[in-house]
């Protein structure tokens, strides 16, 4: 392992607590809860998925993942569609996101783009890698959690 700054681990998860906080915000700042924005952001991110998909990618029993989409769907942000090939089974598509969600990132969107404006393109491709390898790594040991 290289040599670190001996803070390095504190200003790490101080780093990842301000984003789960900015989070936790956004979403009550749109009257979402904190779980019900992240499931809306990973089916944006990734498109429709039946519900089982979603409860496996958000970590919540089925119960819970059924109330998360109901809200979500009386809200407007997502619908269930009938799967073509089996009428028993649906799937969960996103046809919108919160309104009022592009006015509550706007400010912290200004600052990471200020920030991110002082790096030279071969510092961004560095952390844009690591956003990448850093992604695949936290949901490999989710899922390694989520089996034990």
């Amino acid at each position: 392992m290289p040599s670190m700054r001996p803070d390095a681990s504190r200003i790490y998860r101080q780093y990842l607590s301000a984003v789960l906080l900015h989070s936790h915000a956004s979403a009550r700042a749109c009257d979402l809860g904190a779980t019900d924005l992240y499931a809306l952001n990973i089916l944006q991110l990734t498109g429709a998925m039946t519900p089982g998909e979603l409860s496996a990618r958000t970590g919540l029993t089925t119960g819970p993942t059924t109330r998360l989409i109901d809200r979500l769907e009386h809200a407007g942000y997502v619908r269930r569609v009938p799967d073509p090939g089996d009428r028993r089974k649906v799937t969960v598509e996103p046809v919108s996101e919160p309104a009022d969600l592009d006015r509550v990132m706007a400010p912290a969107r200004q600052r990471i783009g200020d920030i991110l404006g002082g790096y030279t393109p071969e510092q961004l491709e560095v952390l844009f890698d690591y956003f990448t390898r850093a992604t695949e790594a936290y949901r490999e040991s989710a899922e390694q959690l989520r089996s034990e």
